[in-house]
């Protein structure tokens, strides 16, 4: 079942937001007065949506989503009054994946737009993660070879050879031995 971490500054709205939650079939995790101990809260309660209703969001909300973010990102739906576009911009920037202006009555779809919205953001940032590492390893057995080339007068395709031969006798990556002749040839230049 679907865990919601419920911050709301207002005890009757927040008794109204967990009898909608519940009536969509999500489980409410616990319900916070304010975000100032949101990063341990997460990480303490493990919830899989966090769900924020606030006349406003304010500048240490946004402050404390962004911090929780880095280490613990999860889907945050804010349901507020304000419809300023800064005020949308900035929740935006502090990791909210659904920003719904008086929208409580359609409490379930919301937050499965946002889970599903939060999932392919979070697959795109580990997508691009595992392309810049591999740019980087490429970059590292490229600089490799070269050093390869120069110091044994071998060519590409021969430097290459010799470094894949190494990596499969160390039972290393390409990118760690390449990272390996690198260092050594900083030390006997």
């Amino acid at each position: 079942m679907l865990t919601v971490l419920v911050i709301d500054e207002s005890r009757s709205r927040a008794g109204e937001i967990c009898a909608g939650l519940a009536l969509a079939g999500y489980q409410v995790a616990a319900i916070l007065a304010g975000s100032e101990n949101l990063t341990a809260e997460v990480e303490k309660l493990q919830p899989d949506v966090i769900l924020i209703d606030t006349e406003s969001p304010s500048r240490d909300t946004l402050e404390h989503l962004a911090a929780m973010n880095k280490d613990m990102p999860r889907p945050v739906v804010i349901f507020t009054q304000a419809d300023g576009q800064e005020t949308i911009r900035d929740a935006v920037k502090a990791g909210v994946s659904a920003y719904i202006i008086d929208g409580l009555k359609r409490i379930k779809p919301i937050v499965e737009v946002a889970r599903a919205r939060f999932e392919d953001t979070q697959a795109l940032r580990r997508e691009l993660d595992d392309i810049s590492k591999k740019l980087t390893d490429r970059k590292l057995v490229d600089k490799a070879k070269g050093v390869l080339m120069k110091a044994r007068g071998l060519d590409e395709d021969a430097a290459y050879h010799a470094m894949r031969k190494l990596a499969m006798e160390r039972g290393q990556t390409m990118a760690k031995v390449a990272r390996d002749i690198i260092d050594m040839a900083r030390v006997l230049l």
